[in-house]
């Protein structure tokens, strides 16, 4: 990733941050607390092993996660939203979660939200 070096506005430069299919779901996935890459894998359904380490990385270089490594054996390493811009990138996504949800319910969609436990029954 490489940053670019001039911007119209600050937004545009959020946007690259978290520009591409999977960064939102995977801050999305953070907000819960921190957790492998294994588990990260097996809760964000269609994403492969290399597209997640790759995100991560620029989400790492952004400031936005962070990983702490636990020694032993098998090594151990868990993700996590950093303070403060992982959690204040957060409120944007529930902002833009809740438009999703809005949408899908204004287009009959409503019975797909509560299949996957997105709103309740």
């Amino acid at each position: 990733m490489k940053m670019r070096d001039n911007y119209t506005c600050p937004l545009e430069l959020v946007h690259d941050m978290i520009k591409g299919k999977w960064k939102p779901i995977i801050l999305w996935r953070l907000r819960l607390g921190a957790t492998s890459l294994s588990k990260l894998e097996q809760d964000i359904e269609g994403i492969t092993q290399k597209m997640l380490l790759e995100h991560l990385k620029e989400l790492m270089e952004y400031g936005l996660v962070d990983k702490k490594s636990y020694s032993g054996y098998p090594l151990h390493v868990e993700y996590f939203l950093t303070e403060p811009m992982g959690k204040q990138i957060l409120e944007a996504l529930k902002i833009m979660q809740h438009i999703g949800i809005e949408y899908l319910k204004n287009n009959g969609r409503e019975q797909e939200l509560i299949s996957k436990n997105v709103i309740p029954d």
